[in-house]
Order: structure tokens, then sequence, then C-alpha cells
């Protein structure tokens, strides 16, 4: 049996405990029909990831989980991988060229992709270090990559399996489009904020007479695409010009008047300009009335097709237009104007609506299945109110634009024909045009969204396309544990994605977490300047502190304030447990992990309270109530096991009894352990290196039985008595504390109750804790009373001869304070239990254990009486 030192210290344990646990394999699994499958797939962090502190709370919940699942029984794997991360990795080595004094196009393509792959190889897997130090317990063989060569065979697969179905095309739509990272984006990469700006009210000439229609913008350099303006069919005030033209200002273009039912007439003057190239609204009434497309803006968002604007920044031509059109007499009015604006997610750039030729996924044939899987439970979203944000999205769901303008990522894999014009889209590398047989094609330079990729993990990662035992055991998977922000980016994704070629959902629960703010609730960001660095956190209180800190606060959906405060709580937590740890083995002098044949009162009571402690962390731990769970073995910990059971231990083990010491021995280590095994899957470093210094059966304590409710170890009966004689040592201590009376002084006690017997059997204890000189038990007052102080508790009162050494008014409003407390508590209460409509629908033990709180204020309230009584 090995010795613990005197302190914790994480840094000598946590590298050496981790090693320990790879040479073992322990993090490994493979199919077992004989076990039951239990499987999670990271969120794959992109490559060019840190660790933050959102990496950190979401790597513990799946930790924790996936822990806790293999130690009860379960075939538990938990596979691990990294995103390439298009956009971020491009413009990580596209910055380092620049450093060099060269650009990607002075690479060219095949040149600059393997530059990013050196940089992927060298820097790609430092997250996956960070991971590790935090106690990551991934199954790293299975480690993926999504550009490996498994999942590139996936993603083509995909791809061409959705185009050979219809489902995804080429062409031209409005999209949104970046002009700093020159790129496409998808409607979920763009984020909307409110921001003040302005209308434009525009005159525009009807031709051939002296009448103007007016028109608002918030983007008056898009007025040189218009090719409309559009009323309401409905709108009397218009009717004369529907078919007529206007002027367009400044470009002197003839644009149509139309109607259509888009216009809404009470808004603005009810006329609007129409540009098809430059509004999703817009290019869909274009669509209807067959109007012009005129692109006014190129990659970089500046004017082209614009007359003398062209060449102009957005911003700087938006300035010019303003001016010209004050100079000609036709900008009526700027009306302030707030309004959401689209931005860039990834570089907080502007986006622009642009048409573009572009592919893009037909959504519409995908969302349904992918919505009744929701509808019909074969996957819930915790918390349940998740659903309802899905399926609002699904329900409005556009197509959705998978072509990228960049060089790192998946190709997609389609060829045009330079003579003939087709698009070959093939598993494999063509070598001439399947419809002409002309060999002179050329691959389309986009790439595929990163999540185009992300979507296929659940099943990628177990090998499809083939079949193989991974994936028939594993798939679906149990449980996918992404914040709020990505479920439309990933989650719903992944869920049509599995339907459309698994046949099933890619996961049964979508456990939704929340982000983590700073300690005022702002986000992390470096403007802010509020970043905290997990590894910094590491390095001064411990991976376990850490990961409490981060589960402890966790409230499934909601946003979480990371206070650094609290992990130093969690540490002293951690020492509390080593020092309870150190005093268990400095009294033990057996090697077997075994209960005493005999059990005393105070053992039954430990044992009541370790068996409801794993019912309900087990029961929370299955509803995902992670924060729950680790409250309750917290206070198990610190307060029934550390500051009770312990001091309620050493009678015995210093009675001079060898038989009596041996029980107690035998009592704390069986405790221990299962407390060791029940906070493993929160704590495991600290967890591990416990048990490993105890006397043990197995190799690690990752890999015992998680520990399971046990009718035989549970004594409600003796443990409720024993809770009175807990109860009557509290409020003596209280009482003491109240009057500052120091443990040297030791008064003798009178005890009353209906029940002393519960009381006689506790002496040696109350003694000891309530720092008691003679303890009488009785059934009556004793008579003196007049020279006495009390307490209560709801089964006794316990008189004490300290009355010189308290102010009997003060102790006459202390006693009323608690009474008016107590008669409050039974008001509610007994309001609660008159209420039918609580009655008939709680469930019965809740209904049990609201009239035992009530018996119990009732009792107390007796008591408190009788105490006030005897001051008179």
């Amino acid at each position: 049996m090995a010795e613990l030192e005197k302190v914790y210290d994480p840094k000598k344990t946590e590298d050496r405990i981790y090693k320990m646990w790879l040479d073992g394999g322990y993090f490994h699994a493979e199919p077992d029909s004989s076990k039951l499958p239990f499987s999670i797939v990271i969120p794959p962090p992109n490559v060019t990831g840190q660790l933050h502190l959102g990496h950190a709370l979401d790597n513990t919940i799946q930790d924790v989980l996936t822990r806790y699942k293999r130690m009860r029984g379960y075939a538990a794997v938990w596979v691990p991988g990294t995103d390439h991360a298009g956009i971020a990795t491009q413009a990580r080595v596209e910055k380092e060229l620049r450093g060099e004094g060269v650009s990607r196009h002075d690479l060219g393509r095949e040149a600059f992709v393997e530059r990013v792959w050196e940089w992927k190889t060298e820097y790609g897997g430092r997250i996956i270090e960070q991971l590790k130090l935090l106690g990551s317990s991934c199954d790293w063989e299975r480690e993926r990559f999504t550009m490996d060569e498994g999942c590139s065979r996936a993603v083509r697969e995909f791809f061409v399996s959705l185009y050979e179905k219809g489902l995804i095309y080429k062409g031209e739509r409005i999209i949104n489009w970046c002009p700093r990272c020159v790129t496409a984006l998808s409607d979920v990469e763009v984020e909307h904020e409110e921001q003040a700006g302005h209308f434009w009210h525009i005159k525009y000439r009807v031709t051939n007479s002296d009448e103007f229609v007016v028109v608002a913008t918030t983007r008056p350099e898009t007025m040189l695409g218009d090719t409309a303006v559009a009323v309401h069919p409905d709108d009397a005030r218009y009717s004369h010009l529907i078919g007529k033209t206007v002027i367009l200002p400044l470009m002197n273009r003839e644009i149509p008047v139309i109607a259509d039912e888009y216009v809404d007439r009470e808004f603005g003057t009810g006329c609007v300009k129409i540009t098809p190239c430059h509004d999703p609204n817009d290019f869909e009434v274009g669509n209807r009335h067959d109007l012009e497309r005129i692109l006014v803006m190129d990659n970089d968002a500046k004017i082209i097709n614009g007359g003398k604007y062209d060449g102009l920044d957005r911003y700087d031509a938006r300035r010019a237009i303003i001016e010209d059109l004050q100079a000609l007499g036709q900008l009526v009015k700027i009306e302030e104007h707030t309004h959401s604006v689209g931005k860039c997610e990834r570089c907080g750039t502007v986006v622009e609506p642009i048409t573009s030729n572009q592919w893009f996924v037909k959504m519409q044939p995908l969302a349904e299945p992918a919505m009744d899987v929701v509808r019909d439970g074969r996957m819930k979203f915790v918390p349940e109110r998740f659903a309802k944000t899905y399926m609002n999205w699904m329900e409005n769901v556009r197509d959705w634009c998978v072509s990228r303008q960049l060089w790192w990522g998946h190709q997609i894999p389609a060829w045009h024909c330079e003579k003939c014009g087709h698009i070959t889209v093939a598993r494999d590398d063509p070598d001439k045009c399947e419809k002409c047989g002309s060999a002179d094609i050329k691959r389309d330079p986009d790439v595929l969204d990163t999540w185009f990729s992300s979507a296929l993990w659940p099943f990628s990662v177990f090998g499809w396309p083939d079949r193989t035992p991974e994936l028939d055991f594993w798939y679906p998977t149990t449980v996918v544990t992404p914040g709020y922000e990505i479920i439309f980016f990933w989650v719903a994704r992944m869920i049509f994605s599995g339907m459309e070629f698994m046949g099933d959902v890619p996961f049964r629960t979508a456990f939704i977490h929340g982000i983590v703010r700073d300690d005022k609730g702002r986000k992390m960001s470096k403007s802010l300047g509020n970043g905290i660095d997990p590894q910094d956190i590491i390095d001064q209180y411990g991976a376990d502190a850490l990961r409490m800190n981060m589960i402890s606060g966790n409230s499934p959906g909601s946003d979480m304030r990371f206070y650094p405060e609290r992990c130093e709580a969690m540490r002293n937590f951690a020492n509390k447990i080593w020092n309870a740890a150190r005093f268990v083995m400095m009294n033990l002098t057996t090697d077997k992990n075994e209960l005493p044949a005999a059990l005393e009162p105070e053992d039954k009571w430990i044992l009541s309270r370790l068996a409801a402690a794993t019912r309900e962390i087990s029961e929370n731990l299955d509803k995902y109530e992670l924060g729950l769970a680790s409250a309750k073995i917290y206070d198990f910990i610190w307060d029934d096991f550390c500051d009770w059971y312990i001091e309620l231990s050493k009678p015995r083990l210093n009675s001079g009894d060898a038989d009596a010491a041996a029980s107690a021995q035998k009592m704390l280590l069986y405790v221990l352990t299962e407390i060791l095994k029940l906070l493993h899957p929160f704590m495991p470093f600290i967890t591990e290196e416990i048990w490993q210094a105890l006397p043990h059966e197995g190799d690690a304590l990752m890999i015992q039985t998680y520990p399971e409710y046990t009718a035989a170890l549970d004594f409600p009966r003796e443990a409720a008595d024993f809770e009175r004689v807990m109860a009557a040592i509290r409020a003596v201590r209280a009482r003491r504390a109240e009057m500052s009376v120091p443990p040297s002084k030791r008064p003798s006690l009178t005890i009353v109750s209906d029940n002393p017997e519960i009381f006689e059997a506790g002496l040696v204890y109350i003694a000891r804790l309530a720092y008691a000189g003679d303890v009488i038990v009785s059934r009556s007052a004793p008579a003196d009373t007049d020279s006495m102080v009390s307490a209560a508790t709801d089964s006794a009162r316990i008189y004490m001869p300290l009355r010189e050494l308290v102010d009997t008014e003060k102790e006459r409003a202390r006693i009323t304070k608690e009474l008016e407390k107590a008669r409050a508590d039974l008001e509610r209460l007994e309001s609660k239990l008159s209420n039918a409509e609580f009655t008939a629908k709680a469930p019965e033990r809740v209904v049990a254990a609201e009239r035992e709180r009530a018996d119990k204020a009732r009792a107390l309230i007796a008591n408190l009486e009788a105490s006030l009584k005897g001051l008179d």
C-alpha cells in the first residue's frame, strides 16, 4: 500500500496518471456484442484552434458522460478528431506567406495546399495535446481529421450521391459574400446585429413626365444595379404607373414599374427599388418578372458596371452617389434608421448579398425527414426548448450554398467541359467529358464548405461509405454535446445527412450547452481582454479543479459565468478529499476492502446516505443533469463523509478496542472507495491517484464498476434515527456558537424527547461532537429550566446550564425569530398541501415528503414554544 504525499500536487500527478491510462489502453474500445454501445463523436475543433473555456466545458461534459458509461459496463467510445477549417486555416497560412513577401498566387494552388499540409502537420495537433491535459479519455487510436483519406472519400461519395439524386445543383443565386475572406458564405455563417444607419429617400422620374416616385434604401450604392421599381398591384396610388418606366438616377437607364405582392404598401412610400443581383427578395421578384440582372460589385466589393463609379470601394461609392444625388436635387431626405446588418462570423466584415454561380444543396427534400425524427421523438433535444429552435429553422430553411472560393478544403469533384459545357461529377477523377468525350476538361476550382464534411462526422469516422463493424455497432451515436450557437451549423446538417445516407438519426440525444462568459456576463473576446486560458487555470489549480468548476456551474442550455476563484474553491475540495484519504490510510491496518460483519448506527447512516447519493447521482447523469450530479457528490463528500462520518469514526478508532477499530477502518475504506468511483468521472486524476494508493483489485479506477444503488445497504429507519442525533448535535453547536462558548467548556446536557432510546444510542457521539460533559436523556424537562438555555429540533429539546453566559432577552428574541420562521414555513407547506391540484398531480413521494416536512415544522414549533415558555 503506497503512501500519499502530505499535499496533493496536480503537476506531479496528472501527466503520470494520464500516461498510465494511455499505456493501459483503457480509452480504446472495440465493438462488443456482449455490451451495450455508447458512443460520442467529438465536435471537431479547428486545427488552427487553441484550447479555450468553451472547449473545456464541452469536452469535460463529454468526458464525464464517457467515463460514467464506461464504468457502467458499456462499450464506450469517444472518437476524437479535428476539422480542416477551410477559411481559418487558409487565412493563417496566407498570413505567414505575407510575412515572407509572397502570396498563395505566387506559389500556385498545388504548392500552396502542400504548404498548408505542412502547417497542419506542425501545428494542427496542438489542441489535441491540450485536450489531453484536461483528462479527455478519447479513443486516440481512432483519431480522425476531416481531410484524411477516409473522410475525403466519404465527402466525395456524399457529394456525388446527392448530385445523382438531383439534390445538388450549380446555379446563379443570391448568396452571402465576404469581401475580406473573398468567398461565399452560407446563411448560418452570417451573424446579424442591429446597427444605426440611414434611409436615403431618392426620386425616380417617370419617363416623359414631370411625375416622380420616391424609393428608400439603406444601401444607395446598389441602385446602380436597379432594374425595376415595384408597387403593390392593389395600391391605387400607383396603378396608373404599372407598365410604364422610370429613369434610374445617375445611370439614366429606363427601368419598368412592375406590380408584385411582395411590396408592403404600408411601409415607406409603397415604392420599392428592385436590384436582383444584390438582394434575396429582389432576386425572387426579378425571377417572377424576368428582370435583367446587373451585378455592380466585384469580389472585393468594388463597383463594376457602374459608370463613373467603377473601381470605387462600396462605401466610397455610397458617399459619391449621395453627393451626386444631392447636387441633382433627387435626394428627398435622409432618415435615421436602425437595421439588421449581416457580418461574416469569421472576420466580422459586412457581407454583401450578390448573385453568383455557386453549388447548392436542395434542402426541402432533406429537411422533412429531419423534422419528422424530432416530431416523433426518435431524436430529442436536452433541454427540450431547443427542439422548437431547430424546427423553426428547418421549416424555413433555404438551399445551402456549399461552394467556397478557397484552395484549402475538399475540392468539388466536378469537371467542366471546355468544348460542350457539360459538367461531369464523378467519384473518380475522369480523363474526359462523359457527354462528348472531349479531354479538354477542367476541375471546378472551388472547395466545399467546411461544414459539409462535418455533417458526415457521426458516420464517416466509423468508416462510411463502407459498412464496418464499428458503424454497425456504434451508429447511431448516443449523444452529441454542441453549444446552442452551432445547432444550425452542425446539428441540423448531421441530422439530415444521417437520415439521407444511413436511414437513421446520427445521435439519439442532442445535449445542448450554453457559452462560457466572464464573471460580468460578457462574451470573452480579444477586444475586451477578458479571455482566460484554461492552461493557466490547469497550471495553477489542476485539471480536476477546472473540470469541477465547469460542471458544477453548468445548467443545460444556459450560459455560465466563469469565476476563477471557484477553481480555488474546487482545489480546496480536492485537498479536502486528499486529506480525508490520508486520514483513512494513516489509520488503516487492513488490506481487504470489505464491510464489517456488524454495523454501528453511524455506519448504517453513512451507508444510507451513500445509497441515496448513488441513486440520485446516477439518475442525474442519465438525465444529463451533470450540474446537479456534481453538487450531490460534492455535498456528500464534504458534509456527510468528511465533516461527519470521519469525526463519528474517531471514538472507535481511538477506543483501544481492536475489533471496534478494525470495524471503523473497514467502513472508512469501503466508503472512501465508493466515493472515488462516484467522483471519478468528474475529477479523474485525484481519484485515480488515491485509488492506486489504497488496497484494491484491478489495474485502474477508471475501468472499475460505477456504484449502483443497493437496497440491502440502505437503512432508512436507522438513518432517520441517527439524523435526529445529528440534528441535536447541530442545534447544540449552533447555540454554543451564538453565545461564543469555547470548546473547552463542556457543560452537561439534558435531552428531552418522546423517543429517548434514539438519543441514548448516540450518547458517545453527542458527548464528543457537542462538546458535552454528562449527557442525560429523559422524557420530561428538568425542573430547573429557568437556569438553563435550550436548543430545539423537531424531535427533542436540549437544555444546557449556561444561563449565566447569555442575555435572557436576547435569547427570547432569538427563539421568537426562529419561531416566526418555523410558523411561516408551516403556513407555506399547509397552503401547498391544501391545494387539491398539487396533491392530485404531484408524484406521491413528493406529496409525502411535503407532509413529512409539515409534521417536522409542527414539532419544531412545539419545542420552540416550550423553550420560550421556559424563559418566563
